[in-house]
């Protein structure tokens, strides 16, 4: 009696363990992953026209109204492309182009003064796919630097090329050359007559994560007002004021140049998510709230994670900025100046 009593068990226990894989493997088959807020979104597009100590008082209704529509305009040709599935990149160069072509901005047909009364522009562009990058310094005839940027990326053996030489790639690429006069505009070649050194703001920029994930930034400027001997600031510098990297993020820096360089504002960005395991924003607050502020330095960055997550940093008054995130239950934007 005792072995029958033992064998019935045994075939029990047998019975219940089947069972219990059987509902194991189809819970496990019914289950799916829930949508939360930490969803990666769509896509992702912010942009920067520049951070400085702006007062409220010297900055008009009307004016703020200018620059805010500038901004939209240029974020909703991003967001247009994103939707049509172009590619970060390609993102990138045409948001920078439109903001070059605003005589509103520190970039293109905006570019700010030398001492010697010159128009002279950088601008860098970065794919975070590939690392591959480009970059012109100096340039006085090329209508839209970003594109020659774009070129040096993906038409030469080099990141870096400046002054006569980068107008001379240029050309040989087809990009549209133009004048030196096509970059005059009076609101800035007054700020030249008067030898304004402070307050100096207008850098563009823009970084953005495109449907694929993929990463991309760019940035473009006029420099600093009074600049002399060739002078170049951390914009066309990679590391500096541009970084993208598909692992990390994407940045664009404005800002005091000389500080940027010195601290490698867009490539801390980047190590810190690497190295550190931190978000996003700690990072930014790191660099741009502690590490500069320390170093008595001005500028701010926007920045776009791998994730979909973005900062738009600042230690100044004001920042001309702009995002658009595509994502469930609903997008979100803004269009801002002040803090």
């Amino acid at each position: 009696m005792l072995l029958t009593e033992v064998i019935k068990i045994r075939n029990k226990m047998k019975k219940y363990a089947i069972i219990l894989c059987v509902l194991a493997i189809t819970f496990s088959c019914n289950t799916t992953k829930p949508i939360t807020q930490t969803e990666k979104p769509r896509y992702v597009i912010v942009i920067h026209g520049g951070a400085g100590n702006i007062n409220k008082d010297n900055l008009s209704i009307e004016e703020q109204t200018q620059y805010k529509e500038a901004l939209g305009k240029a974020l909703e040709l991003g967001k247009a492309m994103l939707e049509k599935g172009s590619s970060a990149v390609e993102v990138v160069e045409a948001v920078i182009m439109n903001l070059e072509n605003n005589p509103l901005f520190n970039a293109g047909k905006g570019s700010v003064f030398t001492y010697e009364g010159k128009n002279e522009m950088d601008a860098s562009i970065m794919d975070g796919k590939t690392l591959n990058a480009g970059a012109v310094s100096g340039v006085k005839k090329i209508k839209n630097p970003i594109s020659a940027a774009v070129a040096v990326m993906n038409n030469s053996s080099h990141v870096m090329l400046s002054g006569r030489g980068a107008e001379k790639f240029a050309a040989e690429q087809n990009l549209k050359m133009v004048d030196p006069s096509y970059f005059y505009t009076e609101k800035k070649y007054q700020y030249y007559q008067k030898r304004m050194q402070s307050d100096k703001h207008g850098t563009v920029g823009c970084v953005v994560m495109d449907m694929d994930g993929n990463l991309a930034a760019g940035t473009s400027t006029g420099g600093m007002t009074m600049k002399r001997w060739n002078r170049i600031g951390d914009s066309p510098i990679i590391g500096a004021g541009t970084y993208a990297n598909n692992n990390t993020c994407a940045v664009s820096c404005t800002g005091h140049g000389e500080y940027f360089i010195r601290n490698v504002v867009a490539y801390d960005m980047s190590a810190q998510l690497e190295y550190s395991k931190i978000t996003l924003q700690e990072a930014a607050d790191n660099i741009i709230m502690k590490k500069l502020v320390e170093q008595e330095a001005s500028g701010g960055l926007i920045a776009v994670d791998k994730n979909g997550n973005i900062v738009m940093s600042f230690n100044t008054t004001a920042m001309y900025r702009a995002y658009y995130i595509s994502k469930k239950p609903q997008d979100k934007t803004e269009i801002l100046i002040f803090k």
